[in-house]
């Protein structure tokens, strides 16, 4: 019998979103350890709000409601909102009741702006590490870095000269033409006027050169998942600095750990400087032959390599590529809708959580 195409309604509709959520959904697990990371935020969230004045967003649905906006890859926050407003899944995961009125994208944008002024994003990496289920899924002794790099929200055109003497137009219209022939720019004499922070720079030869910032990230080699991240300025000698930072991050400890990395690291002087902070440096040795036919010379010997630990990290440290790949495919970094380098770097780092967040419902799975 064919089916009516009527459309049926009631005067009363009773709707439990508890109900409507499957009991083996992924989301019911993330949100368990979202809400466990949340509260042990509480503190930090007081210190950002005062005790008098209009009631703000909540800031633990702020943050619910930016991880589904990495973990579904939506754009905009315009486009988030209007997804609260009829997604039952998106409500009960951010924790609005059926019948409570969604907020305005431009008041959302402001909440957010001034939550992740307070390094939110980092204390809530930090705290779903801390859970005692998931820490024990992490290494405490090997681990891997890298960098890549996150297109500015920013034209190549308002890239001028930091003395504004060429801020002139060159045609009608508000996205007028620019001819940049035979023009020398670099990042001394020039600067972006819409994001002063973002770098001039380009992947290698042959590739075009665009306004970027570069993204770093630590991740542990058991699971590869994500412990450390942060955003620099791109630059030549950013990766090798930044992961110094990243490693002194973790604090004191006992004995040696191992790091990986690829042959950009192999450099005499970060690998000393690993050396003197009890790092064995597990950087990839460049194979590749120069056009006199000697090897390209590297800051690594025989009592690094001929351990078989130097080989398992070289298998490892290429999972953080996979870290890189979600964040800018799945959670919408390949280029970043924020302007400034703190912004920029709260949603890396909240990015980065969401990659951990995906990944831990099926490692918790798992029976140990």
């Amino acid at each position: 019998m064919r089916g009516s195409d009527e459309r049926t309604g009631s005067l009363f509709s009773y709707v439990d979103l508890e109900a409507r959520v499957r009991a083996d959904h992924p989301l019911r697990t993330i949100r368990e350890m979202a809400n466990a990371a949340l509260s042990d935020l509480s503190g930090a969230f007081d210190e950002l709000y005062t005790d008098f004045g209009r009631p703000s967003i909540a800031p633990e649905k702020l943050l619910r409601a930016m991880l589904l906006q990495a973990f579904y890859g939506i754009r905009s926050e315009r486009q988030l909102m209007e997804r609260l407003e009829f997604d039952l899944l998106f409500r009960w995961f951010v924790g609005l009741g059926i019948d409570d009125a969604v907020w305005d994208h431009s008041v959302f944008s402001k909440n957010r702006d001034r939550l992740l002024e307070g390094e939110i994003a980092a204390k809530f990496l930090i705290a779903v590490l801390a859970q005692p289920k998931v820490k024990r899924l992490l290494s405490s002794d090997h681990f891997s870095v890298d960098g890549t790099l996150i297109e500015a929200w920013a034209s190549i055109k308002s890239f001028r000269k930091k003395d504004g003497s060429d801020n002139d137009g060159q045609g009608p219209g508000r996205n007028a033409e620019r001819n940049f022939h035979k023009e020398k720019r670099s990042n001394e004499t020039h600067q972006s006027t819409t994001d002063p922070e973002a770098r001039l720079y380009k992947k290698g030869d042959g590739q075009p050169a665009k306004l970027y910032y570069m993204g770093h990230a630590l991740i542990e080699n058991r699971h590869g998942l994500a412990v450390g991240g942060t955003i620099s300025q791109a630059s030549g000698t950013a990766e090798r600095q930044t992961a110094l930072d990243l490693i002194d991050r973790r604090g004191r400890r006992r004995g040696r750990i191992t790091l990986g990395a690829d042959k950009a690291y192999d450099v005499t002087q970060f690998v000393q400087d690993l050396r003197d902070r009890s790092v064995t440096p597990h950087i990839a040795i460049d194979g590749h032959v120069r056009k006199t036919g000697t090897p390209r010379k590297t800051a690594l010997d025989g009592r690094t390599t001929r351990h078989i630990g130097y080989e398992i990290s070289q298998r490892c440290r290429k999972r953080i590529e996979e870290v890189f790949g979600w964040i800018k495919s799945s959670a919408g970094l390949a280029k970043v809708k924020l302007r400034g380098r703190e912004r920029v770097d709260a949603a890396f780092t909240m990015a980065l959580a969401a990659y951990n967040l995906i990944r831990l419902p099926k490692l918790l799975a798992v029976p140990t």
